[in-house]
């Protein structure tokens, strides 16, 4: 039985507030994953990843989400 609103392989769960983003955290997923030396997986399976890789590149995102709402907060931009 599979939960309503999933279209197969690649589906999520989190969908984001603001759809239009999409393309400019795609973009921070690859210069973080380039600035730790994890490759980003072209088929997005990150199945062959240690715990260690896909958490520290969830956990930089987050660090530099984090980094520019406060900027945005304040007033400043990058």
């Amino acid at each position: 039985m599979g939960q309503a609103g999933q279209q197969g392989r690649g589906s999520r769960s989190n969908n984001l507030v603001v759809p239009q983003a999409t393309a400019a955290l795609q973009q921070l997923k690859y210069e973080a994953a380039q600035e730790l030396g994890v490759t980003i997986p072209a088929d997005g399976y990150y199945g062959n990843y240690t715990s260690r890789e896909t958490g520290s590149l969830g956990g930089y995102i987050t660090k530099r989400l984090v980094q520019l709402a406060e900027q945005q907060l304040s007033g400043r931009s990058q």
